[in-house]
């Protein structure tokens, strides 16, 4: 073989190697982003306890709905895992269930002025919408680093690279529910 072709060939290798390290590198980053949607979750797992016993002093007669959150958020719970995509949809679904069911509960709040002006439930709202504001942000940094990911896996020599870098499954997107896709009606509002 000649010098020519060892360079070549070292060329190539490198190039595959810095290909293979940059598909750890955004596999690991889709890591980072589930335990930060994680993390996020867990505030409001946290806050949905304190909220409903805050709503069902003045919410007696809305048990149902009440009920129906509680269930909603223990089917949410559990921690999320790159390792099994069908999983990862299952929760997020959870997820996207639960948030809607709590929207419920503050729009039923809103009919409710002794509930609406309530410090507690007030404050609660509030908390709420930062751990939604910080979920929305951190299911946009997943999304961003699964997009990363899955570009680099299927652009040639990704497709070749990524088993041996460990993706095998394409982890899934985090959408939003289906509620907020429709369009809004603003008679439903006013």
């Amino acid at each position: 073989m000649n010098a020519g072709m060892l360079v070549i060939i070292a060329l190539v290798v490198a190039a595959l190697f810095a290909w293979y390290v940059a598909i750890v590198k955004r596999k690991n980053q889709v890591d980072q982003a589930l335990s930060d949607i994680d993390v996020q979750l867990a505030q409001r797992h946290d806050l949905v306890p304190n909220v409903l016993e805050i709503a069902k002093r003045f919410l007696a007669h809305e048990k149902e709905l009440l009920e129906g959150i509680a269930r909603l958020r223990s089917a949410a719970q559990g921690k999320l895992s790159g390792a099994d995509p069908r999983a990862m949809a299952e929760k997020f679904g959870a997820e996207n269930q639960l948030s809607a069911g709590l929207g419920r509960l503050f729009a039923v709040a809103e009919n409710y002025p002794e509930l609406k002006s309530d410090a507690l439930m007030t404050r609660a709202q509030a908390t709420y919408q930062e751990v939604e504001t910080n979920v929305a942000a951190a299911r946009r940094f997943y999304n961003a680093s699964v997009t990363d990911l899955r570009n680099a896996c299927r652009i040639f020599p990704g497709m070749l690279i990524a088993p041996l870098a460990g993706v095998i499954h394409m982890p899934p997107f985090f959408e939003a529910p289906a509620a907020d896709k429709a369009p809004v009606n603003a008679a439903d509002h006013l």
